[in-house]
């Protein structure tokens, strides 16, 4: 018998002995610039392109944007001016009182330094933690700062984080500060990104909204909002309201809602002018306390039928807010002030005392809630037989569902740092979901298989949802039953043939998330993803072009190995001309027709970091109902009149050997 204190060799342990020394050697301190650049994820959530709205490019111009504001919020400047050129470089300059010249350097180099610390000068702030405009600057090729104060400008420029330059001249400028910055096209960084202006401007609508008198110049345009919260709800709602919609503001917090005819309830939440895109303890306050006062002034009906077609916005202002990450989406803070009263008890008692009193004066809002109450409690009750039939069926399902290829890693996984990457594939047939499923990442990405076209749901009651098995196992899987809040993937990706069949799949199933959970749609989780046409491929000895080949071999990854072939995969006719061009002469092009054709080693490469998907996105010009009603309604003669007058017959482009 071996003595405890005998030390145990790795053999005996069962296991190898270490690959590599461990010594005082492997241990490196990281300077604040190396480890943003290094683990630029800490800071700014995913790198991306440009492309979603959660692509850290957005959150670097949030940053410094999120400063302007809190100019405005301590009344120290009304305007700001923000150019982006060429979709790649940013200026953004307001009129407020300007960083303090002597402390330039510190406030935009040194992490945990900033002016936010001081409650006096920023009482409500969102930057508080003294990291984000330092994450710009590390992040960036090219970055400037200039401080204008009391007829002096001091600028500072730097290059990755490292000062090149530092004047200070005289200056008949306004007060204020000045920030531009290029983010850097390094390949481990912001590699092939642009901005696009459509979300640049949700993002500056939405600093507007909760800023009233606040005027943004994006590209020579101005944004403006009157109504706060009511002009966000006018401005987004894809449905008209049941009743005009009710705003109220008080000294921390403003409200707006209304009821319409889709399914589900929205929301919309910030935290001091900071769009908290996945809610938090205010947003869940609001949810119970609206529907709890409502419940209160009618004395009857269940929460549940209260908030069917509820879209509602809140906005509060909180001391020292905490978020459950630096990208500030969530808000954990569950009090309005350190040692104040709670945010729950703050946001209940205004609800309960503004909203009553509104429903008791006017009656006739009061009358078009209680209608649309009523009717989510006649639909719920006429199919709670069939509600109850489908969740024990779906129950069984899950235990050995074939429709569903799990992940490890779910987006309701509230504490797992990868929750953001998880996503499900909607496929259609088998053959497709077999060659997804061999080469997904099993650790983020889901794959539900459908059985050929599902069912055209429009004008269907949510009755359907249950009784259709295939929509019911789709809705188990999503955990979307009760709402968003338990949501199993960030994204919902549909990925079908890009063929006339694979279009009307592709249609059916945005049409199921339109009748049924707009919200799912409005939120930005649902994509629609880009495969290719066609493969173009060359042997390397008949490239000409060297650097056709450096650029192919630089984007293999570390367990890709060169072949004698390069191949280029081509998601439309341009980029197919393009391909021949650089692999001639004489390449081999193969069309892809179906999903199911392309094998899992290549399908690898188009559900991985370069993954190309198209967000479905919803706003109030695309009048859905009335696009939905034509393209998913009954077979009208209008619509056959417009299918005979735009049909195109396109001949099949030939395989070239």
């Amino acid at each position: 018998m071996q003595d405890e204190t005998t030390p145990i060799s790795w053999e005996e342990q069962g296991e190898g002995a270490p690959t590599t020394a461990y010594t005082d050697d492997n241990i490196r301190h990281l300077s604040d610039k190396e480890h943003i650049r290094t683990r630029p994820g800490m800071y700014i959530g995913r790198l991306g392109d440009g492309s979603l709205p959660e692509d850290g490019i957005y959150v670097l111009l949030k940053e410094v944007i999120d400063n302007s504001i809190d100019e405005f919020r301590m009344n120290a400047g009304k305007r700001i001016e923000i150019d982006i050129e060429d979709s790649l470089r940013v200026s953004v300059r307001d009129y407020g009182r300007g960083i303090p010249q002597g402390k330039l350097l510190e406030a935009v180099s040194q992490l945990n330094t900033g002016g936010k610390y001081d409650s006096k000068a920023f009482k409500k702030s969102v930057g508080l933690n003294g990291v984000g405009v330092k994450a710009v600057n590390f992040l960036s090729s090219h970055f400037a700062v200039r401080s204008y104060r009391d007829g002096k400008v001091r600028e500072l420029t730097f290059e990755r984080g490292d000062l090149v330059s530092d004047t200070t001249q005289p200056s008949a400028d306004e007060n204020g500060t000045y920030i531009y910055f290029e983010p850097d096209n390094d390949p481990a960084l912001f590699k092939n990104y642009s901005f696009h202006n459509d979300i640049v401007e949700t993002m500056l609508r939405n600093y507007t909204y909760l800023n009233t008198g606040l005027a943004i110049m994006f590209n020579g345009r101005r944004i403006l909002s009157r109504n706060g919260l009511k002009d966000l709800l006018t401005d987004t709602m894809t449905t008209d309201g049941l009743y005009p919609i009710v705003h109220m503001k008080g000294d921390d917090i403003e409200i707006a809602f209304t009821h319409t005819d889709q399914y589900g309830e929205e929301f919309h939440s910030f935290v001091n002018g900071q769009h908290t895109t996945q809610g938090g303890t205010h947003q869940s306050a609001f949810k119970e306390h609206i529907a709890k006062t409502i419940k209160e002034f009618f004395g009857k009906y269940e929460y549940g039928d209260i908030r069917n077609g509820l879209v509602a916005a809140i906005a509060i202002n909180v001391e020292e807010p905490v978020f459950e990450s630096q990208t500030k989406i969530k808000l954990g803070s569950t009090y309005m002030a350190p040692g104040g009263e709670s945010i729950n008890k703050y946001v209940g008692d205004f609800v309960k005392q503004q909203v009553d009193n509104y429903l008791h004066i006017h009656s006739d809002v009061a009358e078009a809630i209680e209608n649309k109450v009523k009717e989510s409690e006649r639909e719920r009750k006429a199919m709670a037989g069939v509600t109850k039939l489908a969740r024990e069926r779906s129950k069984k399902a899950n235990l050995h569902n074939r429709k569903l290829r799990d992940c490890r890693i779910h987006y309701s996984d509230a504490k797992n740092e990868r929750k953001e990457e998880s996503c499900i594939f909607i496929t259609e047939g088998d053959s497709a979901s077999g060659s997804i499923t061999k080469s997904r990442d099993v650790n983020t990405q889901a794959v539900f298989s459908l059985r050929g076209k599902p069912l055209n749901s429009y004008g269907l009651t949510k009755k359907v949802v249950y009784e259709n098995e295939e929509f019911n196992l789709l809705q188990a899987a999503l955990d979307i039953e009760d709402g968003l809040d338990t949501l199993r993937y960030n994204k919902v990706i549909v990925a079908t043939d890009a063929d006339v069949d694979g279009m009307h799949i592709r249609l059916l199933t945005i049409t199921f998330f339109l009748q049924f959970f707009p919200d799912l749609i409005k939120k930005g989780h649902v994509y629609v993803l880009q495969t290719p046409l066609f493969r173009v491929r060359n042997r390397r000895t008949k490239i000409k072009d060297k650097k056709v080949i450096e650029a192919a071999d630089a984007r293999l990854t570390k367990n890709e190995k060169k072949t004698d072939f390069i191949t280029r995969y081509c998601y439309n006719e341009e980029e197919r001309q393009q391909a021949i061009h650089d692999l001639g002469p004489d390449p081999e092009i193969t069309r892809f027709k179906g999903l199911g054709e392309i094998s899992p080693e290549e399908f690898a490469h188009f559900i991985g970091p370069d993954m190309r998907i198209e967000q479905v996105t919803l706003h109030k010009t695309d009048q859905v109902q009335k696009l939905l009603e034509y393209y998913m309604g009954k077979n009208t003669p209008e619509r056959q009149n417009f299918i005979i007058n735009n049909l195109v017959v396109e001949e099949d482009i030939p395989e070239e050997d």
